[in-house]
């Protein structure tokens, strides 16, 4: 089934709400009106070591906050959507679907997923590949289980990083898109696209829905 009539048709059972505020909305509507004008979008510029490019669509606040809280609860609601409808904007706006070959979800280890139940990162990459036509794979495992990079400085987000991902799948030569929810200092973005350099990857994008700027690092969820 469309991936669009698809949500319309489980709209008719299980209204579509607002993450944010979760007042009810149209089937394929992001946030409400009101919450969307709270919304920042991002247009800075950010460097991820080891990536061509970086993109975000939205800069992370208290308004956007209880959908991020929610993305990352196991609850999920609209979140995912949203969040993917607005990173689809940028890339496409970007012309990603000319410059990689398919998009790579941050992965979680299997013991996260079991305790939040799916891989938010994933989510958020499906609903870029059904908007940009870019088909996502999951060629990047996580080994090992880190501390929350929440509760440390960028140095330390590198070194709780170290030897975490592995790439299991012959990609030299291609054009790789990573995804995730937030992006914070880029060490985790950073951490992929050195291992995947290592591996023969021709080059290397990076795309958050959100962006932390460096006054919020402390506030995230």
């Amino acid at each position: 089934m469309d991936y669009f009539l698809k949500r319309n048709v489980l709209n008719l059972f299980f209204p579509n709400r607002c993450p944010i505020c979760n007042e009810i909305i149209n089937a394929n509507d992001r946030f409400c009106p009101e919450c969307t004008e709270k919304i920042t979008l991002y247009n800075g510029n950010f460097n991820i070591d080891g990536a061509t490019e970086f993109y975000a669509s939205i800069v992370y606040s208290k308004a956007i906050m209880p959908a991020l809280f929610m993305l990352k609860s196991g609850e999920c609601g609209n979140s995912d959507y949203a969040f993917g409808e607005y990173l689809s904007d940028v890339l496409k706006d970007k012309n990603i679907s000319d410059k990689v070959d398919f998009i790579v979800p941050v992965p979680m280890t299997k013991q996260s997923m079991r305790k939040r139940g799916y891989n938010q990162a994933e989510l958020i990459s499906k609903v870029v590949s059904v908007e940009t036509g870019i088909p996502v794979k999951l060629i990047v495992k996580k080994v090992r289980n880190t501390e929350e990079q929440k509760k440390l400085g960028k140095t330390e987000r590198k070194l709780n990083l170290k030897d975490s991902f592995e790439v299991n799948e012959d990609v030299s030569g291609k054009r790789i898109l990573i995804i995730d929810d937030v992006c914070t200092t880029g060490s985790t973005f950073s951490e992929i696209a050195v291992i995947l350099r290592k591996n023969g990857v021709k080059d290397v994008f990076c795309a958050s829905a959100m962006k932390v700027l460096q006054n919020h690092e402390d506030n995230i969820v």
